[in-house]
């Protein structure tokens, strides 16, 4: 696996990686992190340009809701075994 590209934004770090003809987008924030994977033979050839343009405004706010939820069940399931 090896490092295309690194986007960072103010809320999370963004990095895609190229492994096995796929692109795997991750997501970091804190201690938490979401990945996606996408088929380098669903895009045109834009490489890592054409995944980032996939990254509009309105999918990074969910993916930073998600965060949020991902803190939120971290936490209730670290309190109840307190």
């Amino acid at each position: 696996m090896r490092i295309i590209a690194e986007l960072p934004l103010p809320e999370c770090k963004v990095t895609l990686f190229s492994m096995n003809q796929k692109y795997i987008i991750k997501f970091e924030q804190g201690q938490f992190e979401q990945s996606y994977k996408l088929s380098e033979l669903d895009l045109t050839g834009g490489g890592a340009n054409e995944v980032f343009e996939l990254l509009d405004e309105e999918f990074v706010a969910s993916v930073i809701e998600r965060f949020k939820t991902m803190r939120t069940d971290f936490s209730s399931t670290y309190k109840r075994h307190q």
